[in-house]
């Protein structure tokens, strides 16, 4: 009964985890979103009240970067948050747990 109570916390720990990553990234993709769209907005608006005075011209690097260098990272949390494997994911994490309660054990087996 014990260990199905810890199994069951863990599996809801885990799930809040998984609730918060995702949630943080559909915050960053919102924000991405909205800031981009002013910044467009802003440069087509600007660029027919005042020519390419205001800001330079539209098709300047400028107009693009952040949207560009931002997608970018956007894209890497993304990886993060709906890629199994990323990098360090869930089978790595839980493999280096595994090998920390075996280590503990032998530590403590050898002080028996």
């Amino acid at each position: 009964m014990k260990i199905e109570e810890n199994t069951d916390r863990m599996k809801m720990r885990r799930a809040r985890k998984r609730v918060q990553e995702l949630k943080g990234f559909y915050r960053h993709l919102m924000v991405y979103l909205t800031i981009n769209t002013v910044i467009i907005i802003v440069k087509i608006a600007g660029n027919s009240n005042y020519g390419d005075t205001f800001m330079g011209p539209f098709w300047h690097f400028s107009t693009f970067a952040t949207p560009l260098f931002w997608g970018i990272g956007l894209g890497f949390h993304a990886m993060k948050v709906f890629s199994p494997n990323w990098v360090f994911g869930h089978k790595w994490e839980e493999r280096q747990i595994q090998k920390y309660i075996e280590q503990e054990k032998k530590e403590a087996e050898k002080f028996r």
